[in-house]
């Protein structure tokens, strides 16, 4: 590896491969962008496997492509020549006093060592290179973390670390549950893990070499110098997939990778969106509930993954927090209410609204019935026992409810209660939450990352239907994922499914629906593309649960018999806001 090379460029002085070295004397290589006028600065730290030389516009095209088109101002102002895939642009923050520090993780880019993601290694990595930071004469001694998915997920382990000059975080997107958010969506695999490995992680690992991008800025290969056989690379990084595949059930494996938010005390600023259903949401919505910080905001949002974390709005959002708790200045962000929602309605169209808990003080929470004699989504409880079936692997079951009058507003967590009997010793629930508009249309939104996503989805494998009481709420179950306990075929059993945080307005003459399947959810429409994810997508984008060694046909292909009335009312809670 070449030695660390500093040149001034673009008005920012810029350190290439700095070394950090570890506890464990590997070193770690960075990249440092700093003021060229004297003095000590706040920094802001990132640290992930997606390759610190890689550009945005070459390793992620399309989403470029997109975020050009539908958001200018995310790329105005700056040359976009050091723009990496989500984290800071360093034009639009060197300039207000920043240094902005880029480390490519243990195993990834230019950083040797063995590729494992999201373990205590890393989270100790981190710790150092934060302390690091903070040591250096360039820096006033406040480290902040900022960054989307990857590089927000891994602020929720670094925080529970306690690094003593870590001074505040900014988690866009990021996921905190290992178990239950990135991997196995109550309990069912998530296929996304497989397909990112092999799609945004080993394209980058370190040893790729001559066979990897070289940087448009240094003319340095993003990957190191070192050029490693296939045999090589293998042996050099975790089989991501196949410990997903090994661990069915919750275990020192994935809380090893999930952050303790009991320990999490410094002042954060966590941003979900609304879209983000099968990775990040629910992680945001917990981190700010569940964080023992005092000095903690919620922001939630629609569009794209990528694209508001560089908007005006997201960056003047971003450098109020960080203005405040890493210099100290006095702009009022202490006043500010602690939640600011970007309220859905039909159109892609949000309307700011600043609330001050989560969930809302306000909510009616609503239970609707399952109604199977009228597929109806009843305020009445059902008379008479009745029952439906579907197959699993068909479109299952749809309960509608008109909205009359005045429109709907359901912002907040749903839960779902059903009494199922499965012909099979398993069977796996999809519940989805969609709206259809006056002409029967679906209503869909642009998710984090497929453009046709409905309003909300939960899932849950029957046989792990145990429920944590000490961590249930009545509008969120909480399942321990420790054991399983298989169905005995036509015998009744009561499932509650967690549906992830939504929220949408529904006008006056269209219908929620809430549809009960034993796959995936699909859009009726066209299918999206983009050049980082392996399939087209249909509606889930890559959070697909489609793995026949985790969905046996045998035992996931069978019938579902769904039941109702007195004993066995199946039925969602949803959370209605009343009209201001």
């Amino acid at each position: 590896m070449k030695q660390m090379k500093s040149e001034v460029l673009d008005g920012m002085q810029i350190d290439w491969d700095v070394p950090i070295t570890m506890d464990d004397g590997l070193v770690l290589r960075a990249d440092v962008f700093r003021p060229t006028s004297p003095g000590s600065f706040p920094a802001l730290i990132s640290y992930g496997p997606y390759g610190k030389g890689l550009a945005f516009q070459e390793g992620y095209k399309t989403a470029w492509e997109i975020m050009v088109r539908e958001n200018p101002d995310a790329v105005a102002g700056t040359s976009n020549k050091y723009a990496n895939w989500e984290v800071v642009d360093p034009e639009k923050w060197v300039p207000d006093g920043y240094v902005c520090i880029r480390v490519d993780s243990r195993g990834a880019g230019r950083s040797p060592g063995y590729l494992q993601h999201n373990n205590a290694r890393e989270t100790r990595d981190i710790y150092e290179c934060v302390e690091w930071a903070a040591a250096q004469p360039w820096c006033n001694g406040r480290v902040g973390m900022n960054g989307i998915s990857y590089y927000a997920s891994n602020q929720w382990r670094a925080a529970a670390s306690q690094p003593p000059h870590l001074a505040a975080i900014c988690a866009w997107e990021g996921w905190n549950d290992a178990y239950r958010e990135a991997n196995r969506h109550g309990g069912i695999a998530c296929t996304f893990r497989k397909n990112w490995q092999d799609m945004q992680v080993k394209t980058v690992q370190h040893g790729m070499g001559e066979r990897g991008r070289k940087s448009p800025v240094t003319g340095e290969l993003v990957c190191g110098p070192e050029t490693l056989t296939d045999e090589e690379l293998l042996r050099n990084r975790e089989d991501m997939w196949g410990e997903v595949l090994s661990r069915t059930l919750d275990s020192p494996y994935y809380r090893e990778r999930s952050a303790d938010l009991g320990k999490v005390i410094v002042p954060l600023l966590t941003a979900a969106n609304w879209g983000g259903q099968g990775l990040h949401t629910r992680g945001n919505f917990s981190g700010f509930t569940d964080s023992a910080s005092r000095q903690k905001w919620l922001e939630v949002h629609g569009g794209s993954h990528w694209a508001p974390f560089y908007t005006d709005y997201g960056v003047r959002l971003q450098k109020r927090f960080f203005d405040h708790f890493l210099k100290g200045a006095n702009n009022g962000w202490d006043m500010e209410p602690r939640v600011l929602l970007q309220i859905r309605h039909p159109g892609e169209r949000f309307v700011a609204r600043h609330e001050n808990e989560w969930p809302l003080a306000r909510t009616r929470w609503t239970r609707y019935h399952l109604n199977p004699g009228t597929m109806s989504l009843s305020a009445e409880p059902v008379a008479a026992a009745q029952s439906i079936s579907y197959d699993m692997m068909g479109d299952g079951l749809n309960f509608s409810l008109k909205v009359q009058g005045a429109p709907l507003e359901i912002t907040g967590p749903i839960a779902l209660k059903l009494f199922v009997e499965s012909s099979t010793s398993d069977a796996d629930i999809f519940a989805v939450l969609q709206v259809f508009d006056e002409q029967d249309k679906e209503v869909v939104f642009q998710g984090a990352l497929d453009p046709h996503t409905p309003i909300a989805q939960g899932w849950l494998r029957a046989s792990q239907r145990k429920l944590d009481p000490q961590r249930s709420l009545p509008y969120r179950p909480f399942h321990s994922h420790d054991e399983k306990q298989p169905l005995v075929p036509g015998q009744v059993y009561e499932l509650d499914v967690e549906i992830w945080p939504t929220c949408i307005v529904v006008p006056p003459g269209y219908r929620v629906v809430l549809t009960v399947r034993g796959k995936d959810y699909e859009y009726a429409g066209e299918r999206a593309v983009l050049s980082n994810m392996k399939n087209p997508m249909k509606g889930c984008g890559p959070f697909e649960h489609d793995d026949e060694t985790d969905r046996p046909p045998d035992i996931f292909g069978g019938k579902v018999k769904l039941h109702a009335g007195p004993g066995r009312e199946s039925s969602v809670l949803l959370p209605i806001i009343p009209p201001a």
